[in-house]
């Protein structure tokens, strides 16, 4: 059912370390796989790679490295996320346990929902921004570097220019309409004939370099309090949105709760509201409860799908730490699995009312961007920051550089003033005896969720290498649609797909690539005691490993 050419020509690729100047960025974008026991690092961009693994050589920790790497993203793909967005952080350090870190995107005090129906980008979806918060409250709690160091990668390639990727073009492209409306996007994102930059071109920014620079001087406070933010107030206020100062200054990234669970033998730590760790824990702790021969791709396949629909069911009833417990229990998982009956072959699952709001469910394509870090010393940081859809909002500040995330207007469901609304981001950490084994997170809205129980299975019900793992076909759920995903004949095929419709399933295959979430993920080889650090195969990401 799977051709697996690729899978053998990914492990064959030299897992030599490699250091990138901008034009050499499209020779290095196959380096997937990076392996060795003094750290690895996994981002979606070979530059924001570059940077952490430049952080980690000078003596920084995962968390330093993790922090270039973010705001270096926030330079070179800002289609995905940036400082405009929100984040995600979980924490692993040897020294205390598990830790986390919520800088989603906030509403602002006098953010009215009602004047905002039907609005699906602008200044009016703007909230305040978490992410410049979330990266520096995390640095100074969980790092040894100054800021000014950390942060110089990103300044240095928003001054200096780096050659647009391919896969970055072709999303700015698409939403090219859009960037006409805005002063500051038409400033930044296109030409002198209204059009988007092609592959290749060198992009230099400096407002943003100004930005970042003022940022890594003075702190969050510059950004929150000082001139960056009166110029977002100004602005946004102008144009009809309804970010304030005071928003901006009570604005504080939190301590996030930890939800726990486990998956045959092996303990999984996640973040509660707003990420969907529990929604995650849950579908695995269905998974192991289905009676099926998971050694058949097949029916590993519907079981997958099948315990992730029943999951995501459960998305709109979160709400309490009560719910939290009850979600990540096994009784819940057992209850649910019980609702799930395998007669005959096929799964007869609840149905339940499935009209959930939330991203992702509004954008099949998928946004979002995650790294994971892994230093010489265990430390382990999975961090996930977006700014929603692609292009967010869709609006930078002219001056400013950086893109705001769309929170508002409906696209996260309905929004309260000062509160955060959740969305599917889910790092995760699987511990074996107490010691991290696995350090896994996604990009790509409603399928983040679904692509890491998929690739989790990958490693624990096959026992697959983690590039193996990346590289399988997944399986997504499209409510009571089982999705396949079908990418250059290396997927499910079309002889599973008559299978599963014989079965009485409604099929859908997907064709195109990145539609099953993005994964970064550090695995455990317990046999060598290295880190394996592989990108997604569908993403322009890489690995690598300080010298």
């Amino acid at each position: 059912m799977r051709h697996f050419l690729l899978i053998q020509i990914l492990l064959v690729i030299s897992c030599t370390n490699i250091k990138l100047q901008p034009d050499e960025l499209f020779q290095f974008q196959n380096q997937k796989v990076a392996r060795s026991k003094n750290g690895v690092v996994t981002t979606a961009h070979p530059l924001a790679t570059q940077a952490a693994v430049e952080i980690l050589t000078a003596g920084g920790n995962a968390m330093d490295a993790a922090v270039a790497a973010a705001f270096t993203l926030s330079v070179v793909e800002p289609s995905m996320s940036g400082i405009g967005g929100r984040a995600q952080i979980l924490i692993y350090n040897p020294a205390d346990g598990v830790h986390g870190i919520d800088a989603t995107t906030q509403a602002p005090s006098y953010y009215k929902f009602d004047d905002t129906l039907g609005v699906e980008y602008g200044y009016q979806t703007i909230a305040v921004p978490g992410v410049v918060k979330g990266l520096t409250d995390a640095l100074q709690n969980y790092g040894t570097l100054p800021l000014a160091q950390v942060m110089n990668p990103a300044i240095a390639y928003a001054n200096n220019g780096y050659k647009l990727l391919p896969g970055e073009a072709l999303r700015q492209r698409s939403v090219n309409e859009f960037l006409k409306e805005f002063a500051g996007t038409r400033q930044y994102y296109l030409d002198e004939d209204s059009l988007t930059y092609d592959a290749g071109k060198l992009i230099i920014q400096q407002d943003l370099g100004k930005v970042l620079k003022a940022i890594s001087e003075n702190g969050s406070e510059v950004f929150y309090q000082g001139w960056i933010a009166e110029a977002m107030v100004k602005d946004v206020s102008d144009n009809g949105g309804f970010l304030t100062l005071e928003s901006l200054k009570n604005y504080r990234s939190e301590k996030s709760h930890i939800v726990n669970g486990s998956y045959r033998g092996y303990s999984i730590k996640a973040l509660w509201l707003p990420a969907y760790g529990a929604i995650t824990i849950e579908a695995l702790q269905i998974l192991e409860q289905l009676q099926v021969n998971m050694k058949e791709e097949r029916e590993r396949g519907l079981a997958i799908y099948h315990a992730v629909e029943s999951a995501y069911l459960d998305r709109k009833e979160q709400k309490t730490l009560d719910d939290a417990e009850r979600f990540t229990s096994k009784s819940w998982a057992k209850k649910r699995a019980l609702e799930t009956q395998i007669k005959n072959g096929i799964i007869n699952i609840r149905k339940d009312n499935i009209n959930v709001n939330s991203d992702t469910i509004k954008d099949p394509t998928g946004h979002t961007s995650h790294l994971t870090v892994i230093d010489k010393n265990d430390m382990i940081v999975c961090l996930t920051q977006t700014i929603g859809p692609t292009m967010g909002s869709k609006v930078a500040t002219p001056g400013l550089g950086f893109l705001y995330a769309q929170t508002m207007g409906g696209y996260l469901g309905e929004v309260e003033p000062n509160l955060r609304v959740p969305s599917h981001i889910s790092p995760i950490i699987i511990f074996k005896d107490e010691k991290p084994f696995l350090a896994i997170g996604a990009a790509g809205g409603s399928r983040i969720p679904s692509s890491i129980v998929n690739v989790i299975s990958n490693t624990i019900d096959s026992r697959m290498t983690l590039p193996e793992a990346l590289h399988f076909p997944r399986v997504h759920s499209l409510e009571n649609i089982i999705n396949l995903e079908v990418v250059d004949g290396i997927g499910w095929n079309d002889s599973d797909s008559i299978y599963f419709s014989q079965k009485g399933y409604n099929v859908e295959m997907t064709r195109l690539p990145a539609k099953f979430g993005r994964v970064h993920a550090v695995m455990l080889d317990t046999l060598t005691g290295e880190w394996i650090g592989c990108a997604d195969p569908d993403w322009e990401g890489t690995s690598a490993y300080p010298e």
